[in-house]
């Protein structure tokens, strides 16, 4: 998402630094070419003509017609409007220890409400230590309570349904009593979606809301619905008084209008955003870390955090050390890649990092089954061959192809890859070579 749009702000900037000195012309062309951008990533009109007002004048005051680098001072200030128009307040969630936090996910058939609903309960599980239970609330879609069923199994969350009964009041209160009987401090109520908003759809969550009284409401929009989900946002928060946005599926190539707009019409934080389709692929959002994202300045923040949390720190300090005695094997190149494919997919994670060629990283596609046929590879090996590759002669390489179903050129040339990188790293593990480095700085 957002890959067309930073890739036409990409262009205007590069125009912009390319000026030795800026006019108030090439500002006003530069914002033309911004506002067109931000249209074709279907942000709503009225929020783009607001933006582009507040750019331009911050843009063409005098300290930075006359500053030094005129140009980097408006991609400053672009960054600072898009963090504002995103949010520039977080919505802080709190568990209570001492009693039941509730959590109520509204919105349209196929946003995600019930993926997310699992996906929220791992994340407070991780984060807070809340012992949470989901509820089926949803008594309309054909599968739905299956669905979150099956999620709770995986997670090994409780989920509370009554497939007997259409009375979402009398689920959520079996549910509440089931919470408190077994001290847990986290519900999370799943609720029936419409393919539109409908009268009968708003009584029934505007009921279980008088009844439960949530501490959160979260609307669940897709983000590839652009500004429909702007829309239907605006109806929820004014018949429900939401407390925030989850965006859902910012992983797809939407043009990400949705999340540009959202903030501005509803006046509520976009709280979360869904990444993918398993249980861990959800992320707080952060406006400042989103536009640095959107403005090609990559996310290393985020991608700290993603590392911290999938990366063992032991094995991390282990492997550090056998790098210093230059004893990196297959088996840590094994361990190495299940650690970073626990992260997400490579090319997201590429595009987190400062300095990254956006344009270059469009066209990435790492293949899975490439990945996969490493693996098959190293697996093919015995250990000791793992430990020592210089062992593996024709004959074994032959038996390794045969044995993880790929060729001989295939692993010919993973082995020969492996040799470059060992070679790479003995010369940043020798002092000479750092102390050489650090002179040229």
């Amino acid at each position: 998402m957002f890959g067309e749009l930073t890739d036409r702000l990409d262009d205007v900037f590069r125009k912009l630094k390319g000026h030795g000195t800026l006019t108030e012309k090439n500002i006003k062309d530069s914002l033309r070419e911004i506002r067109r951008a931000l249209l074709e990533a279907d942000v709503n009109f009225k929020i783009v003509k607001k933006f582009i007002k507040d750019v331009e004048a911050k843009a063409i005051g005098v300290e930075v017609l006359k500053s030094l680098q005129p140009g980097h001072q408006v991609v400053k200030i672009v960054h600072e409007e898009l963090i504002k128009l995103m949010g520039d307040n977080q919505l802080k969630i709190r568990l209570y220890d001492n009693k039941i936090t509730k959590i109520m996910m509204v919105g349209l058939q196929g946003s995600g409400k019930t993926t997310t609903c699992s996906k929220l309960a791992n994340y407070f599980r991780k984060k807070s230590n809340a012992k949470p239970v989901m509820v089926a609330c949803d008594v309309y879609r054909p599968a739905a309570i299956h669905q979150l069923q099956v999620l709770g199994k995986g997670l090994n969350v409780p989920v509370i349904s009554d497939e007997s009964t259409k009375d979402v009041i009398k689920i959520a209160d079996s549910a509440m009593k089931y919470a408190d009987k077994n001290m847990l401090n986290l519900a999370i109520f799943d609720t029936a979606g419409r393919l539109q908003i409908d009268k009968e759809m708003m009584k029934e969550v505007r009921d279980l809301k008088k009844f439960l009284k949530p501490d959160f409401i979260f609307f669940v929009a897709d983000a590839m619905t652009g500004q429909e989900a702007v829309n239907v946002a605006k109806e929820f928060n004014e018949q429900l008084e939401i407390s925030g946005v989850i965006l859902t599926k910012m992983d797809g190539d939407a043009r990400g209008g949705a999340a540009l707009s959202i903030k501005a019409v509803t006046d509520k934080p976009i709280s979360f955003i869904g990444t993918g389709e398993n249980p861990n692929d959800i992320e707080e959002f952060y406006p400042d870390r989103m536009a640095s994202r959107i403005l090609g300045m990559g996310d290393i923040l985020s991608f700290i955090e993603k590392a911290e949390e999938t990366i063992d720190a032991k094995k991390a300090e282990k492997l550090a050390e056998r790098l210093k005695k230059n004893k990196f094997t297959f088996s840590d190149f094994l361990d190495q890649l299940h650690q970073i494919q626990k992260m997400g997919p490579l090319e997201q994670i590429m595009g987190m990092i400062p300095g990254m060629n956006t344009k270059a990283l469009k066209d990435v596609k790492v293949d899975p089954k490439e990945i996969k046929h490493i693996e098959a590879i190293i697996y093919s090996m015995t250990l000791r061959e793992r430990e020592k590759p210089e062992l593996i002669n024709g004959q074994r390489r032959l038996r390794i192809s045969k044995g993880s179903g790929t060729s001989v050129q295939e692993v010919n040339r993973l082995l020969k890859q492996f040799s470059q990188m060992k070679k790479m790293m003995k010369k940043f593990n020798n002092p000479k070579m750092l102390k050489r480095m650090y002179r040229s700085r």
